[in-house]
């Protein structure tokens, strides 16, 4: 039996205009299909990556965290973007809970209730089960103001992806100096 070894990368982003190129650029090279775990506290920069994220697949509305609605959908850019907030969700919600709410429709496969598209879900710890193939991607403050970000799923296809995301992010980003290093 293959398990698959979780792969994983970390690039440090020095201001608030790096984590939205990373965001941009997930955008334009994620497939349809792709779900990313959002993780980090309050205030790390989540809902800018999602926001970044909406720019890359081409969306023009205004992206704000769906705290109080859970998903929101943008259907017009070059896949749907679905964003859940599960803040308010209680930890570990019952697998009963979730259920009801269809959650697992937005990113079955086989589901037939939505169009594939790009699921991003902030504090996916909420989840009892996480959606399979997924990137988990952690964002954390730094003491230089800036943030790191750590990436990692145990999809060889989406590691090959997000190699090439990283290296265009690396690419854009001014040098590095002494205080604001691009490696972690």
């Amino acid at each position: 039996m293959y398990i698959p070894s979780p792969v994983s990368y970390c690039i440090s982003l020095p201001d608030p205009a790096a984590t939205l190129a990373l965001g941009q650029q997930l955008g334009r090279t994620l497939p349809a299909g792709t779900v990313l775990l959002l993780r980090g506290d309050l205030g790390s920069g989540k809902t800018s990556l999602v926001q970044g994220i909406g720019q890359g697949l081409g969306i023009s509305d205004l992206i704000v965290s769906p705290t109080f609605t859970l998903v929101v959908e943008y259907l017009e850019g070059r896949i749907p973007l679905y964003h859940f907030d599960l803040y308010r969700l209680p930890d570990q919600a019952e697998a009963g809970d979730l259920d009801r709410l269809g959650l697992d429709f937005y990113w079955d496969p086989d589901s037939l209730e939505r169009e594939p598209g790009l699921v991003a879900i902030e504090w996916p710890d909420r989840l009892q089960i996480l959606p399979p193939s997924a990137i988990t991607l952690t964002l954390t403050p730094t003491p230089s103001g800036g943030r790191q970000a750590h990436l990692a799923t145990e999809s060889p296809h989406l590691a090959a992806i997000l190699e090439t995301v990283l290296a265009t992010v690396s690419a854009l980003l001014p040098p590095p100096t002494p205080d604001r290093p691009h490696d972690c």
